[in-house]
């Protein structure tokens, strides 16, 4: 029963933390690689019951330091995956969000690099619009009192500290664009933001929108936050 729950609770956690990388590598679809996460929560489950079992009918031979990190694990891998799952069902399933939703910032250079993606590239208008207006309605856009160049030039300086791949620096069309990679699956986003000038106010707004997937998990708001927030920073 030991070398059983060990087994059991290892594959379950091998069946949870793979499928990113295998993933990001090539070496699965994403289909596949979700159909392992949910295969690792079924595993962790059941090794969560072959604990209990032994817990309570073999106390007297249990090795309670193997039944904690198998115990551990176990968790891990059914907690994991609930958790994203979770999240889906708390956040509306797009993947195209925009600080305008009237006119969203359009991709220049990076709608090459998207020729490929299951997402188009082009916005989805009022179907997508009412559901983030609903769920992020702190999202709109920005505006400093700085000219179009200190914000684009704070822009610029925000991605690069973020890490993030940058595709595109037109200061004469006031758009920056970038890509980012999630670390787990490798997922690639794309972002563009759009610098104006009206009167003696600058607006900047920021689009970000995933290459694959119907639901982003709430990732392409959370990335625009951080995104503003460390333009404001420099500011």
């Amino acid at each position: 029963m030991k070398t059983l729950v060990s087994l059991v609770s290892f594959l379950a956690i091998l069946l949870v933390a793979l499928p990113g990388p295998l993933y990001k590598f090539g070496i699965l679809e994403l289909g596949t690689a979700f159909a392992a996460l949910r295969f690792g929560v079924y595993a962790g489950i059941a090794a969560l019951v072959l604990i209990l079992f032994q817990i309570i009918f073999m106390r007297k031979n249990i090795s309670w330091a193997g039944v904690a990190v198998s115990a551990v694990l176990a968790l891990v891998a059914v907690g994991l995956p609930m958790s994203m799952m979770s999240k889906a069902k708390s956040v509306p399933p797009i993947h195209d969000i925009s600080t305008d939703l009237v006119n969203p910032p359009k991709f220049v250079a990076i709608v090459a690099l998207r020729a490929d993606a299951p997402n188009p590239v082009e916005y989805a208008g009022e179907e997508i619009a009412k559901q983030q207006r609903e769920a992020y309605p702190e999202l709109i856009t920005q505006k400093y009192t700085q000219d179009t160049e200190q914000v684009f030039d704070a822009t610029e300086a925000a991605i690069k500290d973020l890490g993030w791949e940058l595709v595109n620096s037109d200061k004469s069309l006031g758009i920056v664009e970038a890509t980012d990679t999630t670390g787990w699956f490798g997922f690639k986003d794309d972002v563009v933001v759009r610098i104006r000038t009206t009167g003696e106010e600058s607006f900047l707004d920021v689009r970000s929108k995933s290459r694959v997937g119907m639901s982003d998990l709430g990732k392409n708001a959370e990335r625009i936050h951080t995104l503003i927030d460390a333009i404001n920073s420099k500011l």
